[in-house]
């Protein structure tokens, strides 16, 4: 069996009398890619937020490569070598690729306090060597954000959790707001971080994606996981039935 990335026991999370998490086990294995599926308010953007520390959970345990973890915030879990693509995506709209990629850790050329100079010549370097070993075409790194294509602008997202991630990437519905030709390059990313051996957790609601980039399907239904399964072991309408309840608590599945 190979090393486990994530572990989480017992995960819990309420908004006063609501219950948006209860009770998540979940373990994800080094190289391994699982998507994580359920309807609307299933729990499954409030499973990756507690993850990442963007909220703090109610109770539980995150272990994080061989560690019990205690994230103060997503800052401190992102240093720890986990990259988060969120729905919003988190870009700078005035910024141009280079500074998008490197905000927040951007390398600076001589260190002088509250004036110190960027190095924008190795930013931009490092930048393009990122997209290049995701196949991101991006014609201007100069252009500003704003006047990208929403593919463009969801793959430099990709690019930058790829370019940093050391241990584990998270995308929360990478594609949905993309057409054909811009998910398939999204769904071509995803499959090179698969060779290059790196673990990936996908939230999506389209099962053809799924099925055709995971490992493993994780199933939650209001707030709690009721499947885990090997995706060349199960088949969509096998996935359909958990999420929509017709399999309930009772047929719980883990393989």
């Amino acid at each position: 069996m190979s090393k486990v990335i994530l572990e989480t026991r017992g995960l819990t999370k309420r908004y006063g009398g609501v219950h948006a998490l209860e009770d998540a086990n979940f373990v994800l294995h080094e190289g391994e890619h699982v998507a994580v599926v359920g309807d609307n308010g299933a729990g499954k953007s409030t499973f990756v937020r507690q993850i990442t520390a963007v909220e703090q959970r109610t109770s539980g345990q995150i272990f994080f490569d061989g560690r019990e973890v205690n994230y103060a915030g997503p800052l401190e879990a992102r240093e720890s070598g986990m990259e988060t693509v969120f729905q919003n995506l988190a870009l700078a709209d005035d910024l141009d690729v280079p500074s998008n990629l490197y905000l927040g850790r951007e390398l600076i050329k001589f260190n002088l306090g509250p004036f110190s100079i960027l190095d924008r010549k190795a930013m931009r370097e490092r930048t393009q060597a990122a997209l290049d070993r995701t196949a991101v075409r991006i014609p201007n790194l100069s252009n500003p954000i704003r006047n990208m294509s929403g593919g463009q602008r969801q793959c430099v997202a990709i690019a930058r959790a790829a370019a940093f991630a050391s241990k584990l990437i998270i995308m929360d519905e990478p594609t949905a707001a993309l057409g054909v030709q811009e998910t398939g390059q999204v769904e071509n990313i995803i499959r090179g971080l698969k060779e290059r051996g790196v673990p990936l957790i996908l939230v999506s609601h389209n099962l053809r994606q799924v099925f055709d980039l995971v490992d493993r399907i994780v199933v939650f239904r209001r707030g709690r996981i009721v499947a885990s399964l090997r995706a060349d072991e199960t088949d969509g309408n096998d996935i359909v039935s958990y999420i929509t309840g017709v399999k309930g608590q009772s047929d719980v599945a883990y393989v």
